[in-house]
């Protein structure tokens, strides 16, 4: 059976094929269009999936969406009638993705009767729930997801057991600890769609001095979850714009004047940030923490699993998954790759698998690696093509084609403090460089962060890089040793470690770890592994393969990016670019 999860009109547009269980292919649209977080329908990510696949749309059995219009109608009534532009905007939406066969038709030329797949509706957090337990390796466990809203709700909770779940509550809107953080975000001059994670990072410089008020901005409930001090916010009261329709999602200011009435007046995003700013942002996230943590240990009292799944918006948050080990009794954690809003085009089509169909479970994504690939003869193409601008750079061609001879090589330059673009396999799926479209530098070089933001990345200097390690090394470097793949834990780094790997350890002692493990990605684990022979450090900074763009995809786009920056040396394949002299 093939299932096409589709998570269209929707920041983060993406799509995922699913053949009789087993992942084959998932991709974000972003990847394709070149613009982040990509909103409206993932036409080219659907064409990769069934391309991989080499399968046509007339084969495809079900076609799976995460939006069910049918759920909390009471509430989504009371608000069409308080804000009626919002239920115009929702119904819009709605039109729009009650229509995907038509849509798709006219992507590849058919008629729409041509298309005998089944359209199944599945609820946003439902989707979310199922795209972390029923690909986690757990038989058992708690499930949560929080994000900011779907389907008219925030946040969902409940119990996987097997190939089935059950769901024990939820939190509707207006309350959300996601469009809490977004709030804040916003406040503290960070607009962009997706900017939370920066605001993440400034936490650390800052402390908490605002946690009384933020007692009051959320109200942890026990018991039941949490309520917002809706004084602080907006969008309980009137239309707060998402453009999810197409290209860029943007998003309207969430926090309302009073917000500035007890905590100062906003940051304009031109503006420096100061101690308050920094002292604002750990008050923010102190208070994200105390509210998870009491929540989640409320659940592990109530119902003693050993293990927990996470995933939507929230679940991206880092820091404050490296501290469910100290701050909570579970013992295992998983959190997919793409635990935002991508993610949903897995967990629809797993939960139509799972639990409308019944199935059994015999699939584990141990990794992110569902996207596109390119083949040497392909780089080789790119690289002929785009010859006359390398000889331009002082730039030179060479192949070492044996693995092993590759990676030391590489290795070789990364030790010697050169700056390498490193190009492999199949593109990532979820917002993290994993080694496949990743920069890698020296993390015993504590210059390397400044040199990246001032010859590649231009990012804020308060953001942190991140370390790849060899899975089975974790524990000598980092207080924790449970797997992280996806670079979603934040773990402190041994006292005795920190001198060793200052580039990629953030202000607070800790790093956003990778654990790269042989299995899954064995030419990445090669490479960490020569670099430890080296170096007697088995761990390399892994930021990823762009400049203030989504990561690059294609070998071209590979090759554009190490062009206008200032890498030294670009892998791709069995290829290697040199830049030779000083541009």
């Amino acid at each position: 059976m093939i299932i096409l999860g589709i998570n269209a009109y929707h920041g983060d547009a993406s799509a995922a094929l699913m053949i009789d269980g087993k992942l084959t292919a998932a991709a974000e649209e972003e990847r394709f269009s070149r613009i982040k977080h990509c909103a409206g329908f993932p036409k080219e990510a659907v064409r990769y999936c069934l391309a991989k696949c080499s399968v046509s749309l007339k084969q495809v059995d079900c076609i799976a969406i995460p939006r069910d219009p049918k759920v909390r109608l009471a509430r989504k009534i009371y608000y069409g009638i308080k804000i009626p532009t919002l239920a115009l905007r929702r119904l819009v939406a709605l039109r729009k993705t009650q229509s995907v066969k038509t849509t798709l038709a006219g992507i590849f030329g058919l008629e729409e009767k041509d298309i005998k797949a089944n359209v199944m509706f599945v609820e946003h957090h439902m989707a979310h729930i199922a795209s972390s337990f029923f690909v986690s390796p757990f038989q058992n466990a708690l499930l949560v997801s929080m994000d900011g809203l779907g389907d008219f709700a925030s946040t969902m909770w409940g119990i996987g057991n097997g190939n089935r779940i059950e769901i024990l509550g939820s939190i509707a809107f207006p309350h959300s600890l996601g469009m809490y953080y977004t709030a804040v975000t916003q406040y503290l001059g960070f607009l962009n769609y997706g900017d939370e994670y920066k605001v993440m990072g400034l936490a650390s410089y800052g402390q908490p001095e605002y946690g009384d008020e933020f007692k009051k901005i959320v109200r942890n409930l026990r018991g039941q979850g949490f309520k917002l001090g809706l004084d602080y916010f907006v969008h309980h009261r009137k239309l707060v714009d998402m453009n999810f329709e197409e290209g860029y999602p943007l998003m309207e200011i969430l926090y309302s004047p009073y917000i500035e009435k007890r905590l100062g007046p906003h940051r304009e995003g031109t503006e420096p940030i100061e101690k308050r700013h920094e002292n604002i942002a750990a008050s923010l996230q102190e208070r994200l923490e105390d509210v998870l943590f009491a929540f989640l240990n409320q659940q592990h009292e109530r119902h003693k699993q050993a293990s927990l799944a996470m995933a939507g918006g929230v679940a991206f948050n880092c820091v404050a998954n490296g501290k469910i080990f100290d701050r909570t009794p579970f013992e295992r954690v998983y959190v997919p790759p793409a635990a935002g809003d991508a993610g949903l085009a897995i967990g629809a089509a797993y939960h139509v698998w799972h639990q409308v169909l019944g199935k059994p479970r015999d699939f584990v994504m141990e990794h992110a690696y569902w996207g596109p690939e390119y083949s040497d003869d392909r780089i080789g193409e790119e690289l002929r093509a785009n010859n006359d601008a390398l000889t331009r750079q002082g730039c030179t061609i060479s192949k070492i084609e044996e693995e092993d001879s590759l990676c030391r090589w590489t290795a070789e330059q990364i030790a010697s403090g050169k700056i390498v673009g490193w190009f492999q396999g199949r593109m990532e799926w979820g917002p993290r460089a994993l080694g496949n479209r990743s920069i890698l530098v020296d993390p015993r070089r504590p210059e390397m962060k400044d040199v990246l933001n001032a010859r590649i990345k231009h990012r804020e200097p308060f953001r942190p890089f991140a370390p790849s390690i060899l899975e089975e090394k974790t524990g000598e470097f980092f207080e924790h040793s449970h797997t992280s793949p996806s670079m979603l834990m934040a773990y402190k780094v041994r006292p005795e470690k920190l001198e060793t790997i200052p580039a990629p350890t953030h202000v607070d002692g800790t790093g956003r770890l990778q654990t790269v493990s042989r299995a899954t990605n064995p030419r990445y684990w090669k490479l960490i592994r020569e670099f430890e022979k080296l170096t007697g450090v088995p761990v390399l900074l892994n930021t990823s393969f762009n400049e203030n763009e989504p990561i690059v995809c294609t070998p071209k786009e590979a090759i554009d990016c190490f062009l206008r920056t200032k890498m030294d040396v670009l892998v791709m394949g069995s290829r290697i670019v040199e830049r030779c002299q000083a541009n």
